[in-house]
């Protein structure tokens, strides 16, 4: 997910270190549900929170929770619910009730199972971009919360474009012509406007036929398409402007190989040098295939 600051990047690499650490991740504890905060993204115990590697800074959000079956915490409650009725003959009420659910939850989380997540952000300050490695729109507003919570004044915005995806996915596919730079792959997905939400997905199949035109003409609209670009990134644009599933194919991951060579230190520098390189060249041209970025006013 890509998004614009509002206003130039004015933080310094340490000011911004430091508002991070005030939010440092700490584990859950015995009775906490959930934790977040930020993390080290090179993985070593007591690093930075924020990396620069070739003018390109990178965080690392973390998330922790625990996870007490409903089952059980209803098991539980039922369990006090027939102690309470055999000693008072008395049957609980609905706010009784839900108190010996918050009970039966709090003393279950000391020996619920953990769950944790990470989101890694990108931060390119020339091109007053931040790119979130988010799979929904949801982990990614509590994620830009929590950054706007560390750095007071920061604004940002989803970036739109001067035409819809959905609407230049359409062109390509019913023009059979993919922008400058750009190839359509063997992915997609097509949902009608209508009522019927009817829903057409095409996986490992050619998109230059006849019935994919059809589709089109019919009305469905493409919410997701596989796309490569310069045979040197692919992914999954979809209607909200995401891009999903990106791999770098084999030119840049041998030229990230080569740059690391044998010493794993310096893995996570070649890959984020040769990541953001690419993706700081692909991005513009697409915007560009979307007609453009309409701007804060």
């Amino acid at each position: 997910m890509v998004y614009r600051l509002a206003a130039p990047w004015t933080l310094s690499q340490a000011q911004l270190e430091a508002a991070l650490q005030q939010a440092h991740f700490v584990e859950c504890g015995a009775s906490q549900e959930k934790s977040v905060g930020w993390t080290e993204p090179r993985g070593q115990a007591h690093g930075a929170c924020v990396e620069v590697v070739a003018g390109q800074w990178i965080m690392k959000w973390m998330l922790e929770a625990k996870t007490v079956p409903g089952s059980v915490v209803k098991r539980k409650v039922q369990e006090e619910v027939h102690k309470i009725e055999a000693m008072t003959g008395r049957k609980p009420g609905k706010k009784e009730i839900r108190t010996l659910g918050d009970d039966a939850r709090l003393a279950l989380l000391p020996m619920a199972f953990t769950k944790q997540a990470s989101v890694t952000l990108w931060l390119d300050p020339q091109a007053q971009l931040l790119v979130l490695d988010a799979g929904s729109q949801a982990k990614a507003d509590e994620v830009l919360t929590s950054l706007v919570k560390a750095v007071d004044g920061l604004v940002l915005g989803l970036i739109n474009t001067q035409t819809a995806p959905a609407t230049a996915m359409a062109h390509w596919l019913g023009t059979q012509e993919a922008p400058t730079g750009f190839s359509v792959d063997r992915e997609c997905e097509l949902k009608a406007a209508d009522e019927s939400k009817a829903v057409v997905r095409y996986t490992r199949h050619a998109l230059d036929t006849g019935e994919v035109v059809q589709h089109i003409a019919n009305g469905k609209v493409p919410t997701r398409l596989a796309m490569t670009w310069k045979d040197r990134v692919s992914f999954v644009l979809t209607e909200a402007l995401q891009l999903k599933k990106v791999a770098f194919l084999d030119v840049v991951a041998d030229k990230a190989h080569t740059a690391a060579g044998d010493r794993s230190d310096d893995h996570f520098d070649a890959d984020v040098a040769i990541a953001t390189g690419e993706l700081s060249r692909l991005l513009p041209q697409l915007l560009d295939a979307l007609g453009g970025e309409i701007t804060f006013a």
